[in-house]
């Protein structure tokens, strides 16, 4: 083939730049808009002059029909200048250009009306009849609106084709005010990629009615059938919920349903909910299994816990992690006196610098790569700064990779314990909050076992004679959306089109949000006089089999057919149930309706430290692995091993 003619390379340049200035971010010249209106406005009088031109009506006044038109034309022109009806950009035309031509319009006819009656009483003639006025007015201002809705309606439908993303319709539930405005903000908004076709109320049973012009669906408790009945009417391929206006129980309901129509759940999160409001588009995304967990709302005394922070030097370690990184976040809105956060991670690290940099750039902080295991560079940070307040969040966490490396999880959950707790004391920090888990309680693996000789470690110590500082413990159990959770697990499986494994058909567990866990962590460090151990009411347990199931649903998917469920066993160390209470312990509760606290068992503080040493011998030795098990057996005597190589040691 020969190289292209100039006509097909002008008309490819003609296309490209037609297709940049009508999809691109470009808008027409105020100019060219004012031009359109007059083009509108003279073809409004054509219309009027062909309607009327059969009539005496037309024919019996002072003016020619040249003149006429000329008058009238400029008279409505003036009143667009002094109401600036050119001013806005076509495509994101709303009701504020609807009323300003509404304005327009009526001082235009306010003045020929008047240019009428002072006309007649000279002349005893009208330049004009009042039909020939109010027909002008009324075609006119139709076809300058109409114009502009079918301009806003194709700019949306082709920048939507030219993605190659039509609009998905969405039914809306609920027709509260707020649900109304955020429905109509989404149908204006030309970057939703989601078109509203319907409201659906369980309040409201009146029929045939609608509101900003979408129909209003009524159902009872038959949900599926009503919403089968509904999608199949409306075309709708899914359903949009707005924001945390509904209970966990409803939102249950309605995502079971939809899950047995395969109709997709998606989730409009209030814009007060937004952490970033660089974005645009309304924030709609599938709804998540987060929103479907039995969760009740947590509510702290943020008062109190700014008068027990500000103007305080923290330290925050493991402060890159999931829970130490939020903890860096909600302390560092409490304007503490100088913020550090510590961790051996790099990365992380420098992504929890980056976040303060950016959203905190006034705060008083330092970012420290360093490990907690090493007590000497510990001891430069805590001299330097002299600490009123430590939490500790650094700690090995992942129980099948504890239970390989032993040596590990002593070294940092209680060595670098140790280490912390130590220092805190000799250079008087006010309090110590150590961050700890339900796996320490009864543990049956090396971490949980870890994490409990660290916390009988800084109850001893708090017992010590002239301890000032104030040791506080609180436990909790797993974590939604934390590094190595279950969740985050199970949506990559899914990504990949499974299997989704789950270690035992009956397995359960109990979670909270990152940003929960943290709000109770800072609630319970204002309540502690030191040595006690908080305890979080974790709510209800949640059987991870039907977790899996329900994230295959909300991902589009059916379980066992589309993305298969696999039962792999129990992993090293795991338990089927996790607690929250040793054997002895019992809980009382505090003034927080989330927060217990429990009657710990006593420990003597020579006898934990010699245990501690002669763990630390071992783990730094080159003896095997089953001689630092069984000294760990020996400090925390409710270690039972279970699915592990260890078990036998339990004999």
């Amino acid at each position: 083939m020969g190289r292209p003619g100039k006509l097909t390379l002008f008309l490819t340049r003609v296309y490209c730049n037609f297709r940049s200035n009508i999809l691109g971010q470009r808008y027409l010249p105020r100019w060219i808009v004012a031009l359109n209106d007059l083009v509108i406005c003279a073809l409004s009088f054509l219309i009027t002059w062909f309607i009327l031109s059969e009539t005496p009506v037309f024919f019996d006044q002072y003016l020619s029909v040249y003149q006429k038109a000329i008058t009238l034309i400029s008279i409505h022109y003036l009143c667009f200048f002094l109401f600036r009806t050119y001013s806005g950009i076509i495509r994101y035309s709303t009701f504020s250009d609807v009323y300003r031509f509404a304005k327009a319009t009526i001082t235009f006819v306010v003045i020929t009306s008047v240019l009428n009656m002072v006309f007649y009483h000279y002349t005893n003639s009208k330049l004009f009849l009042t039909t020939t006025l109010l027909l002008y007015s009324f075609i006119s201002i139709t076809l300058l609106l109409g114009f502009r809705i079918v301009i806003k309606e194709t700019y949306r439908f082709l920048r939507a084709a030219a993605s190659g993303n039509l609009k998905k319709r969405v039914i809306v539930l609920g027709t509260d005010d707020k649900t109304i405005s955020l429905a109509h903000a989404i149908l204006t908004d030309p970057a939703s990629g989601y078109r509203p076709v319907a409201f659906l109320t369980t309040k409201e049973k009146r029929t045939s009615f609608k509101l900003i012009d979408l129909p209003v669906c009524y159902t009872d408790s038959n949900l599926e059938t009503n919403l089968k009945k509904f999608t199949k009417r409306y075309k709708a391929s899914g359903v949009l919920l707005i924001g945390d206006m509904l209970s966990v129980e409803e939102r249950s309901w309605i995502a079971e349903a939809c899950f047995s129509l395969d109709v997709a759940v998606y989730n409009l999160s209030l814009p007060e909910q937004w952490n970033d409001f660089s974005d645009k588009p309304l924030k709609i995304v599938p709804l998540k299994i987060e929103d479907l967990l039995e969760r009740s709302v947590i509510e702290i005394d943020t008062d109190n816990i700014s008068n027990d922070l500000k103007a305080k030097k923290i330290l925050i370690t493991g402060g890159a992690g999931s829970i130490g990184s939020e903890l860096v976040r909600q302390i560092a809105a409490f304007d503490p006196e100088m913020l550090v956060v510590l961790d051996n991670s790099e990365s992380p690290l420098h992504v929890t610098e980056v976040y303060l940099k950016k959203n905190f750039p006034e705060l008083n902080y330092r970012i420290y790569l360093a490990d907690v295991t090493q007590k000497e560079r510990m001891e430069g940070v805590f001299k330097k700064f002299n600490f009123d307040v430590v939490y500790h969040a650094a700690a090995y966490k992942h129980v099948p990779m504890m239970e390989r490396h032993p040596r590990e999880a002593i070294r940092t959950n209680i060595l670098g314990t140790r280490n912390l707790a130590e220092l805190a004391v000799k250079y008087g920090c006010e309090r110590f909050v150590m961050v700890s888990t339900d796996k320490a309680v009864n543990p049956s693996n090396v971490m949980g076992a870890s994490k409990r000789a660290a916390e009988m470690f800084v109850q001893a110590l708090q017992r010590s004679p002239g301890i000032t500082t104030r040791f506080i413990t609180t436990r909790f159990g797993n974590v939604l959306g934390s590094n190595g959770s279950v969740i985050p697990f199970f949506r990559q499986q899914i990504k990949n089109g499974g299997p989704v494994t789950v270690t035992h058909k009956d397995i359960i567990r109990y979670f909270m949000t990152i940003e929960e866990a943290c709000q109770l962590v800072l609630q319970a460090g204002t309540m502690g006089k030191g040595g006690e151990i908080f305890v979080f009411d974790m709510g209800e347990p949640v059987r991870i089999l039907s977790l899996a199931e329900r994230m295959i649903k909300l991902s589009g998917f059916k379980p066992y057919i589309d993305i298969p469920i696999e039962i792999v066993g129990l992993r090293q160390g795991e338990k089927l149930y996790e607690e929250l209470l040793i054997d002895g312990e019992s809980t009382l509760p505090t003034y927080h309706p989330k927060i217990m606290v429990c009657s710990t068992v006593q420990h003597d503080y020579t006898v934990i430290s010699a245990a501690i040493d002669e763990l630390e011998a071992l783990a730094n030795s080159i003896c095997k692995k089953r001689d630092i098990i069984i000294r760990l057996k020996m400090l925390v005597p409710e270690f039972l091993s279970q699915n592990s190589e260890y078990s036998k040691l339990d004999r």
